[in-house]
């Protein structure tokens, strides 16, 4: 099975402009939206539980693990979704959730990583490529090692995208062993958000909106890089330095 779809080639320019225009849409939910909730992102992992921080990176690879699974398993069940059907559903994950404090949340957190994963498996196929493969099931986790929303600094977090793994026997365990830490930090945020009292619902529907925008807008990143290597005959290489030398202008 092949794991792309063919289409007509794009100009290189104009496509790397619309991709930089999904990175510069990724950031700054997150914060903005805390804010309108009367929250601050700085020092919100400082305020779980000393246990809970601890146990939250084997938390989030067990998650990781369970969703490549579940996020596949449901594509034969359930179709892709618009992206805002998507982020509707997450919302009220996120609420339900929040509205049960902590240990709400952290029954929510496979739940969500599972959503977060299926939605940027829906940019995946949108954008040409076939989830069912391999390589690109790898790229749609890669995407959970850009930085969370709370952490978003334009132009500064495109080396996610240069990485490179073989996939070889074991690869995917490696890449979800690698992801997990950045992405615990960025969940491990959102929880703290949910144990807001009385307004934990509200922030747990806040945060996990921006979160799947946020990595919907990222996905588009990916995979619109990838895509537009293909179209082009470029390096994706080549192309991430583009589009952070397209970034980099427009912050100066």
């Amino acid at each position: 099975m092949h794991d792309i779809i063919t289409r007509p080639p794009l100009d290189t320019d104009t496509e790397l402009d619309r991709i930089a225009k999904h990175y510069r849409s990724a950031g700054g939910t997150g914060v903005q939206m805390l804010n309108a909730l009367g929250g601050k992102a700085e020092g919100l992992l400082d305020q779980l539980p000393a246990n809970v921080r601890d146990g939250l990176t084997e938390a989030t690879e067990r998650a990781l693990r369970l969703s490549v699974q579940a996020a596949q398993g449901t594509r034969r069940a359930v179709p892709d979704q618009k992206e805002w059907i998507n982020t509707a559903v997450a919302t009220a994950l996120g609420a339900a959730g929040g509205f049960g404090g902590l240990p709400g949340a952290l029954v929510e957190l496979p739940a969500t990583t599972t959503m977060l994963l299926r939605a940027i498996q829906g940019v995946a196929a949108e954008t040409g490529f076939d989830p069912a493969t391999e390589s690109v099931q790898f790229d749609c986790v890669r995407v959970f090692s850009a930085a969370g929303p709370l952490d978003f600094d334009d132009g500064a977090d495109l080396g996610f995208l240069s990485a490179r793994m073989t996939l070889t026997g074991g690869a995917m365990q490696k890449l979800i062993a690698t992801v997990a830490p950045k992405l615990a930090t960025a969940l491990g945020q959102k929880l703290a958000a949910q144990t807001v009292p009385i307004l934990g619902a509200v922030a747990g529907a806040g945060t996990n909106f921006a979160y799947t925008r946020y990595y919907q807008q990222i996905a588009h990143v990916q995979f619109g890089l990838r895509r537009l290597a293909v179209d082009a005959d470029l390096p994706q290489d080549e192309l991430v330095l583009r589009l952070r030398s397209r970034m980099s202008d427009q912050i100066s």
